[in-house]
């Protein structure tokens, strides 16, 4: 499948998904059963732990079609840029994408400041830089940031997905969802 077919696909089990008629498809024991020992998913998605953004749903996808990490505030930190290089090395996954939430928790806990445990400490210091170049100061703008600059940074932090995209073979692209209408929203650079 092409880039530009993946994220058709992907744009396509969002709109069943906002209009409340997802297929639901590929969640069977049959197909639990196929993956016992391979997995082929067709994109990669950074997305934040929040328990309202779950990817599979929100693009009406079954099992094995995502490759999915998230941590709070959808960053590129070792743990997860690793993640994707698995996706990308081992899986062949083409298309990454990069994918911040409305109304996102670790968003707003780095814009109000304050000192939380060492490990959030340390999760919140990688959204500054969104919180530091958003000159409007709307959540949303910071979330959108946030999304763009752990794009950019997977691509830059990581010699693998950098490689991988300046062959061609792999987009790595920010996205944001409004939890409000289940829609999402693919950020163009």
């Amino acid at each position: 499948m092409e880039i530009n077919e993946i994220i058709k696909r992907l744009e396509e089990g969002n709109k069943r998904f906002v209009s409340g008629m997802p297929e639901r498809k590929l969640q069977d024991p049959e197909r639990r059963k196929a993956l016992v020992t391979t997995q082929s998913p067709f994109a990669a998605i950074l997305g934040c732990a929040d328990s309202r953004v779950v990817p599979e749903i929100i693009f009406d996808t079954g099992l094995g079609e995502l490759f999915t990490v998230r941590v709070a505030g959808n960053i590129a930190n070792v743990a997860s840029i690793a993640s994707i290089e698995f996706a990308v090395t081992a899986l062949n996954v083409k298309l990454v994408l990069v994918m911040g939430h409305s109304n996102c928790g670790a968003v707003i806990a780095a814009v109000k400041g304050g000192n939380y445990s060492d490990n959030l400490n340390r999760i919140l210091t990688h959204i500054t830089p969104a919180i530091e170049e958003t000159e409007s100061g709307y959540i949303d703008d910071i979330i959108m940031k946030n999304a763009e600059l752990n794009a950019k940074d997977l691509i830059e932090r990581s010699a693998v997905i950098s490689e991988a995209v300046k062959k061609g073979v792999v987009k790595v692209i920010p996205a944001f969802y409004r939890l409000e209408s289940g829609k999402v929203e693919f950020i163009e650079n």
